[in-house]
């Protein structure tokens, strides 16, 4: 039997992340700090983590307020279900009662590469009140699969590939990595468009614990 060729990646979110690349590279006159570790296979993941706001955007609740817990009038978080790496459904309102940081992801992106260590050790350090939840937004399951194998990445993964309706109901998402900080009672507190810093996410979930 023939094997079927792999989902084409989406254009639109693979051209912006590349071009947010470019750009935090480019500098743009904006000041940023490169950060760096090594994947599984002893390669440098190294990409910049730009301030103030030109990569990335923090919005719902303003920077003076970062570490605040969550707005006055934030949203309930979009409901979901999507199969995890082995098929097992995983539906996101399960998680209430626990921070939960959704994180739209792509193996093909190279941002989304570099947060990835620092969301393995968020995992690690808040396991019992935080959840991290990967959502590939159009790997097949082998390729996400063999990514998290290689990233030692400890927390849910789940296939988006094909669910642009999630994407939109968190939207509008022109570009990954995409992060959102959810809060206990599943109100979404925070979002981040672009490369964020370990410290900033770690703050925000320390105000929603």
């Amino acid at each position: 039997m023939d094997q079927q060729p792999s989902p084409a990646p989406n254009r639109s979110l693979r051209g912006v992340a590349i071009a947010g690349t470019v750009v935090a590279l480019l500098g743009l006159s904006v000041p940023f700090t490169w950060t760096s570790h090594d994947d599984a296979g002893g390669e440098p993941i190294t990409a910049p983590f730009v301030e103030p706001v030109a990569a990335h955007e923090s919005t719902l609740g303003d920077q003076a307020g970062a570490d605040a817990a969550c707005v006055p009038d934030a949203k309930p978080a979009a409901d979901f279900t999507l199969p995890s790496l082995d098929g097992t459904p995983v539906k996101l309102s399960s998680f209430k009662g626990k921070v939960v940081l959704l994180n739209f992801w792509a193996t093909w992106c190279g941002p989304c590469k570099a947060e990835i260590p620092a969301f393995v050790e968020l995992q690690q350090q808040y396991k019992n009140d935080l959840v991290v939840i990967g959502l590939s937004v159009d790997d097949p399951a082998d390729k996400a699969k063999a990514f998290a194998d290689q990233y030692k990445v400890n927390y849910p993964i789940v296939l988006g590939l094909g669910r642009d309706d999630i994407q939109d109901a968190y939207g509008p998402i022109y570009g990954i990595p995409a992060s959102f900080l959810i809060s206990r009672d599943g109100k979404v507190c925070k979002r981040h468009l672009g490369l964020a810093p370990k410290a900033q996410f770690e703050r925000e979930i320390k105000a929603l614990l």
